[in-house]
């Protein structure tokens, strides 16, 4: 019976089947299997604790024992496994966020209460990012609560290395395991206290997880309040049609396109009637015979062009356009130039041809004369020359 077990035996257990569910994805059955009794067991230990008032408002932090102090943590465990709990629709969704909103208020009141975080600390993690318009103070306050979260768990990483204890860093120690390394022994007796020493460091880690979790749970609040703000605006799920209507629609879809039987309407008949259903079967090419057979000619053809003249008779065209040029090799070589076809024209003497030719030489070493005149050798060449 969970009634008649001990304080810290409840715990433990309630905090190992956590720890296992947290290794496990949310939507199988055998995490909510997990999640479902460490909840039973959690919500015992509550309401044990609350029975036998191990905290009272009359007292103050210097009167809570060590052995008692770890039950503080009651509250933040239970939030964080019913954060866990399955849900299939929004309205479920929003309840187990107000439960779970109301154990983290619980637990930030405990701490308030009895003044386990510092008023620096508290005045820092009261502020919501939500609340600061400007983006720069908003940067600066997550960075301080950031600084101030890393320096808490450095402190008790501390204290766990000079108690030879698993590293928090460890990748198979959960938040779960840290405090259930803090509970004391089940069969331990008051007069079986440990000594000072010991307590004094047990104490410390325990204020120190406190302070983190104090953290964190502001910072889950937070998120938790955007949360409920996204599904109370979130537009209702639209209802789904019955299945059979859904048959039927893909019935009707089917039947559109199908052409089963050849309907009774003539070749002259309408092709399609209101609703765009085909009444009798058509082609989409040419009626005409020349045409169908020219198409079907052109479905194995090549993908690409085909030349439609030989090679000579391409030839041929481009020399009479004039785009090929003639003459050169040995033929051309013993063929005067230019200038000795106008040398040798010119000596022919008492024709007018001769005299033409000759007019036309004199004119053209008149030209390059005074070509030379004004372009003296080397003059274009200024290269290196001032």
């Amino acid at each position: 019976m969970t009634s008649t077990l001990p304080l810290p035996t409840l715990f433990s257990r309630s905090l190992t089947t956590a720890s296992k569910a947290s290794a496990l994805p949310t939507v199988d059955d055998d995490t909510q299997e997990l999640i479902q009794s460490a909840l039973a067991d959690l919500k015992e230990l509550n309401r044990r604790v609350t029975a036998l008032s191990l905290f009272s408002p009359n007292e103050v932090l210097e009167d809570i024992s060590t052995r008692n102090l770890v039950y503080l943590f009651a509250r933040y465990v239970l939030a964080e496994v019913q954060n866990r709990t399955k849900t299939t629709d929004m309205d479920e969704r929003m309840t187990v966020l107000k439960q779970t909103q109301v154990h983290l208020q619980l637990f930030i009141h405990h701490l308030d209460t009895y003044c386990v975080v510092p008023e620096g600390e508290r005045v820092l993690y009261a502020q919501t990012a939500s609340s600061i318009q400007d983006a720069a103070k908003r940067r600066e306050v997550k960075i301080k609560q950031f600084k101030v979260e890393k320096d808490l768990s450095a402190r008790v990483e501390a204290i766990r290395k000079r108690r030879k204890q698993t590293p928090m860093d460890d990748e198979s120690q959960t938040n779960f395991d840290i405090i259930r390394s803090l509970l004391p022994a089940a069969q331990a007796d008051e007069e079986d206290e440990e000594d000072s020493e010991t307590d004094e460091i047990l104490r410390e880690t325990v204020l120190l997880l406190l302070r983190i979790n104090y953290a964190q749970a502001h910072s889950q609040l937070e998120s938790m309040d955007q949360e409920l703000e996204l599904l109370r605006t979130a537009p209702p799920p639209r209802p789904g049609p019955p299945v059979d209507d859904r048959r039927n629609k893909a019935n009707d879809q089917d039947d559109m396109w199908k052409l089963d039987t050849k309907p009774p309407i003539g070749e002259s008949g309408p092709l399609l009637d209101s609703s765009g259903k085909p009444l009798r079967p058509f082609t989409i090419l040419p009626a005409g015979a020349s045409d169908r057979a020219r198409l079907q000619a052109q479905v194995f053809g090549p993908d690409h062009r085909l030349p439609t003249m030989s090679i000579d008779e391409y030839l041929k065209i481009e020399q009479e356009r004039g785009n090929i040029l003639t003459g050169g090799g040995p033929q051309s070589e013993s063929q005067p130039t230019s200038s000795e076809q106008l040398a040798i024209e010119s000596e022919t003497e008492g024709t007018a041809i001769g005299e033409m030719k000759a007019e036309e030489k004199r004119q053209k070493d008149e030209q390059w004369a005074q070509f030379k005149d004004f372009n003296p050798r080397g003059a274009g060449n200024t290269m290196n020359r001032g």
